[in-house]
């Protein structure tokens, strides 16, 4: 979220009202575009493996240490195993990119902390290996899809903290001005807002009721 917030400052503008409104609209393309290629991409993941694996009955599967044995029919177990560890790799890079650069935002632009780029590259990436290595190191490997799946609750977790702040500031005319959001834009928001803390609050209760 603060990350695509932040592209719009990487753009060369006058301090003119209509320079800054033409940047920020440039911006939500960007976003846009982004993010629509990103759900295109993830659609066709998961109907290519309908199509390709469901369709032939093969469903056994549900840890991340055999999925690239779903490829194998298709490509072979050598070349299915050296993809599916090439697109982990990807994946985990790009993950760690953006954390980097979304922490290098937060902190330069509500902390104002600046940090020198190995340094802060250096102190996201140890928060992010550290951890998953010290479970995969006490309980092995048959514990990382669980710790995937944690990660995920987590980050759950953790959007509504990411979402309300972001709201409230583009919805704050003090410090938006005339840029502020419209009201259809803030109702919206924060209905928005609401059903993902109601999802979350609805996961703790099934995660209390199934523990106790």
């Amino acid at each position: 979220l603060y990350l695509h917030s932040s592209i719009v400052q990487t753009r060369a503008f006058q301090p003119q009202p209509e320079h800054k409104r033409e940047a920020i609209k440039f911006a939500v393309i960007d976003s846009t575009v982004a993010l629509g290629l990103a759900l295109f991409i993830n659609a066709a993941i998961l109907m290519l493996g309908a199509a390709a694996f469901h369709h032939r009955g093969i469903s056994e599967i549900a840890d991340i240490g055999r999925a690239y044995e779903l490829l194998t029919p298709v490509l072979g177990a050598s070349l299915a195993s050296t993809l599916f560890a090439v697109a982990l790799l990807c994946s985990g890079q790009n993950s760690t990119l953006t954390g980097t650069l979304a922490g290098q935002i937060v902190m330069e632009g509500f902390l104002n902390l600046r940090l020198r780029p190995w340094l802060r590259r250096l102190i996201t990436r140890l928060l992010a290996i550290v951890p998953a290595a010290i479970v995969i190191g006490l309980k092995g490997e048959s514990k990382l899809t669980d710790l995937l799946i944690l990660s995920q609750v987590i980050l759950s977790f953790q959007l509504p903290f990411a979402v309300v702040p972001l709201v409230m500031f583009t919805s704050d005319k003090a410090k938006m001005g005339e840029f502020v959001n419209r009201r259809w834009v803030v109702v919206l928001a924060w209905v928005v807002t609401l059903v993902i803390i109601a999802f979350n609050a609805e996961l703790l209760r099934l995660l209390w009721r199934d523990r106790h």
